[in-house]
């Protein structure tokens, strides 16, 4: 298998403009308008797929469109899917995609990621970071902490969505009653907060690399 090519890499690809890369995923969402639309075209990429590509090929369908999560920034079979889908009349929405993950901040990782792993049944990717191997729950993983800080929450949400739906997004979240706590590693992430100060973070691909 091939090195996983960078976000940016991806993005400067033709025919790749119904993706959006999201952390370590590049996802599509194809708006079909029923079910029975949505089974055909997740049929076709089940035969666009090859099984070394359906190892890392994900598929969320509902009755209103279509989630494809590639877990390999793979250029070639996104643009088969997208072709497929255009055959079908089937359009993307790529303000459609996002990825939730849970964050909490820890003193010591190696002392707290045993037990969330056991708890929620999940898989582990390095020191940090822990995935649902059905695809079906938001990400979990640990932001180092210098000090104990007892006073704060230490938990948060991570909200990855495509880099030309950031602003948006947070502008909503402020005119929600939101405020900025911090922007700076803004394009990366922004640091938001409610009106009780509980924090969440809207990220992109963008500084990553």
């Amino acid at each position: 298998m091939t090195e996983q090519i960078t976000a940016g890499q991806f993005h400067a690809a033709d025919d790749v403009e119904d993706w959006r890369s999201l952390y370590h995923v590049a996802s599509g969402h194809f708006r079909t308008g029923s079910l029975a639309k949505g089974i055909a075209f997740v049929d076709e990429i089940g035969r666009l797929a090859g099984g070394a590509e359906q190892e890392y090929l994900s598929v969320d369908l509902r009755s209103a469109g279509v989630t494809v999560s590639l877990g390999r920034r793979d250029i070639a079979l996104a643009r088969r899917i997208s072709a497929a889908a255009k055959e079908l009349d089937i359009p993307a929405d790529p303000t459609a995609v996002q990825l939730v993950n849970v964050t909490l901040d820890a003193l010591v990782g190696a002392d707290v990621l045993p037990f969330w792993r056991a708890l929620l049944g999940y898989r582990q990717i390095g020191d940090d970071y822990l995935f649902d191997p059905l695809r079906r729950g938001p990400g979990f993983g640990l932001q180092q902490m210098n000090a104990a800080r007892p006073q704060r929450n230490r938990m948060h949400l991570d909200v990855a969505v495509p880099h030309d739906q950031a602003e948006a997004r947070i502008s909503a979240a402020l005119a929600a009653g939101g405020h900025l706590v911090s922007d700076a590693h803004a394009p990366m992430w922004w640091v938001l907060a409610d009106a009780e100060g509980n924090e969440a973070c809207v990220a992109t691909w963008v500084g990553r690399e």
